[in-house]
């Protein structure tokens, strides 16, 4: 049987595997049984399966496989910060940044190859589309990070754009959220989205999770020339949309806002931002440029960045400046970009 021929088991529903066991023969609820190996005990073939008989087992095989994945490689920061290159989409691999941090373990996962929203300052969006990732590829990035059985959040800030990957990107939200998946609580997830309107209105209709709103300018004829999706999705109305969600109590918003000196971080952007964001609830994380190459802008100064911040904290805006992590094997913000038919990083 030719391995790559098989379909993976992770990345499918309750019901969908109710589908898969009702194929080989088995009664129903061995598709909870399936479950279990695949998101509580983590198997990575079949044969561990071993509640379900071995003749069971072995029509599973011929059709199917686990679908887990080893990184391709890895890189290690000064900082502990692990950058992880995967088999992506589009003969591109993407890369997933697990992130240590006290008492905390993030990982930072990618939900495309490549991206098409195009923002001048990215690394991803200036590679190109090459295609969605599945399910599987994105609850792979889960279960194979090293420090997986560790992690206490899901950050969908990796390479490409979510809610242009919608579908693939819920049904993976459902498995790290539901009882028989890995029974996450929503509040340890965050999806990023540059304001894709209709795919951010699903994801705060159908979802509990946490989201991220990348804005980098209030004024939109500037935010256009660095997010040419301002022209599709306005930023305002973004905000407008958000102001009919309630992010006071348990679900948190968050914007994201990178600073480039003598671009956005003056006391003008600031207060256009407080007025921006007024009546949303969210809180502005301040991020500094991670320099890429062809990139023309400079990072804000450190004393810049933190006028900014009290400017916005004196308006009633609570804002923060997110410390830098992995830098050094260019896992920082915007620069995750994959590699082209290469193992390394």
């Amino acid at each position: 049987m030719n391995e790559s021929s098989l379909r993976p088991l992770i990345g499918l529903s309750l019901e969908q595997l109710r589908d898969v066991a009702a194929e080989v023969g088995l009664k129903p609820f061995a598709a909870k049984q399936i479950c279990a190996w695949l998101y509580q005990r983590r198997v990575t073939d079949i044969d561990e399966m071993t509640d379900i008989s071995k003749a069971a087992r072995q029509r599973l095989k011929e059709k199917y496989t686990v679908g887990r994945e080893r990184p391709l490689a890895e890189a290690v920061s000064s900082d502990g910060t692990v950058k992880y290159l995967f088999r992506g989409a589009g003969d591109r691999q993407v890369e997933a940044v697990f992130i240590p941090d006290r008492d905390r373990a993030t990982l930072c996962v990618s939900s495309q190859a490549g991206c098409k929203m195009k923002c001048s300052f990215c690394m991803t969006g200036r590679q190109g589309y090459h295609g969605n990732l599945t399910t599987a590829q994105i609850i792979n990035q889960v279960l194979e990070a090293g420090g997986a059985d560790v992690l206490t959040n899901i950050v969908f800030m990796g390479m490409g754009e979510p809610t242009d990957n919608l579908d693939a990107v819920l049904a993976a939200i459902e498995i790290l959220t539901a009882p028989w998946g890995l029974a996450w609580s929503p509040k340890r997830i965050t999806v990023s989205t540059i304001g894709n309107i209709p795919g951010l209105k699903t994801l705060l209709d159908t979802t509990k999770v946490h989201i991220a709103i990348s804005v980098h300018s209030p004024y939109p004829a500037e935010r256009a020339g660095i997010m040419p999706v301002e022209r599709a999705w306005a930023v305002r109305d973004v905000m407008e949309l958000l102001r009919q969600y309630d992010f006071a109590h348990q679900r948190r918003l968050s914007v994201e806002y990178i600073m480039w000196r003598g671009f956005n971080d003056d006391m003008a952007h600031a207060d256009a931002l407080a007025r921006l964001i007024k009546g949303t609830s969210s809180r502005v994380n301040l991020i500094r440029f991670h320099a890429i190459p062809g990139a023309e802008m400079a990072p804000s100064a450190k004393a810049t960045m933190e006028a900014f911040r009290d400017r916005l904290n004196d308006a009633g805006v609570t804002a923060t400046i997110r410390a830098s992590r992995g830098e050094d094997i260019d896992a920082a913000c915007g620069m995750l970009a994959g590699k082209q038919s290469e193992n390394t990083i």
